[in-house]
């Protein structure tokens, strides 16, 4: 399909996606008369952006530029810190008050303490992961020879290590999340480590290509049903990427696992927008938008759904998902000059789309 370049149509004040030619190449419209930029100086900012002159005796005024120079800012400073108004603060549409309801103690990680188990219980195997927080392993329990997951936490905070255990045990036994078997630590370095269940997986790279037109659906259901539990418990996990979805195939057994990065959702809270991993990141953290809800799961699991299906149909997703990261990562979103919005807007324009 071919490229569709984004244009402006003040009239109506929307973008919208069209055929025609790029907006460099189009004829400058008409300027603004004195009435309409006095009383609209968001359209007056949209007229420099499509390349209309400003030919009002007005405009020439120094405190006009001034104005106009505050209004950029301004219209900066929203997209680059997500400046919401007193009492607009953003809430999840559903379980938002699971844990206003729920007692402190279900939600409060800081104060958890935690019942350390054996590690002389178990035995490494092999190493087969690490992580920016952990390194994994394939372990054995020593006593009935089962196997295991052993991961090993890089140092951290505490609140850090005591978030994940609190998560992990307020999940337990819910559909597809992986089981927490045991919490150990070593004796002289106090190095703490979680003990999981063993599942056979096949590297997502190698897995995902063969996959089925219902393969897909069924694993992506799996999924679904893994985060509409933590969520409806008040819980989202944000890092939600195929590297953390375990798939054993033979078994047709699906494990969300690395809640490192889970949070308890509470409305209006503000959170780091440093979570969830590039290709997979929603729109709210790149904006720097800190009141997110569960939603950001949901945007992460479209992204994995859309790589899955595009190997199906020999689709290239990737490049296109690379191609909106680079203009993303390269527009100065805290910029104070209007030319780098209108930068995003073409550049977004002239994405290729995926033809249904």
């Amino acid at each position: 399909m071919a490229a569709r370049p984004l244009r402006l149509i003040p009239e109506h004040r929307l973008f919208f996606i069209s055929r025609s030619a790029p907006l460099s190449s189009r004829a400058p419209s008409p300027a603004f008369t004195k009435r309409e930029t006095a009383a609209t100086p968001f359209l007056c900012l949209r007229r420099i952006a499509c390349g209309a002159p400003l030919t009002n005796p007005e405009q020439q005024h120094p405190s006009y530029h001034h104005r106009l120079s505050t209004l950029e800012e301004n219209l900066a400073q929203k997209i680059g810190k997500s400046i919401r108004r007193p009492g607009a603060s953003s809430k999840a549409r559903v379980y938002a008050d699971v844990n206003v309801i729920r007692p402190k103690e279900y939600w409060d990680y800081e104060s958890l303490t935690v019942q350390w188990g054996e590690q002389d219980h178990y035995e490494v195997v092999r190493k087969v992961g690490r992580g920016k927080y952990s390194e994994v392993f394939e372990g054995v329990h020593c006593t009935n020879n089962e196997r295991c997951i052993i991961k090993i936490l890089k140092p951290v905070k505490k609140k850090k290590i005591r978030r994940e255990i609190k998560v992990l045990q307020n999940l337990c036994g819910g559909p597809n999340i992986i089981k927490l078997l045991d919490i150990v630590r070593d004796q002289q370095s106090k190095t703490p480590s979680l003990i999981f269940e063993y599942v056979n997986n096949t590297d997502f790279k190698v897995l995902y290509p063969t996959l089925s037109d219902y393969d897909i659906r069924y694993y992506i259901y799996e999924l679904l049903k893994a985060l509409e539990y933590c969520h409806s418990q008040g819980i989202m996990h944000r890092d939600v990427k195929p590297h953390n979805v375990m798939i054993d195939h033979e078994q047709r057994k699906l494990r969300l696992i690395d809640w490192g990065l889970a949070e308890f959702y509470h409305p209006g809270k503000e959170y780091n927008v440093r979570v969830a991993s590039r290709y997979f990141k929603g729109p709210e953290l790149l904006v720097d938008l800190q009141d997110y809800d569960y939603s950001l799961d949901l945007w992460s699991l479209g992204c994995m759904f859309a790589g899955m299906v595009s190997l199906l149909h020999t689709r290239p997703w990737w490049k296109l998902y690379i191609m909106m990261w680079y203009h993303y990562k390269n527009f100065n979103f805290s910029s104070s000059h209007l030319s780098n919005f209108y930068r995003l807007s073409k550049s977004l324009g002239h994405l290729y789309l995926l033809s249904p």
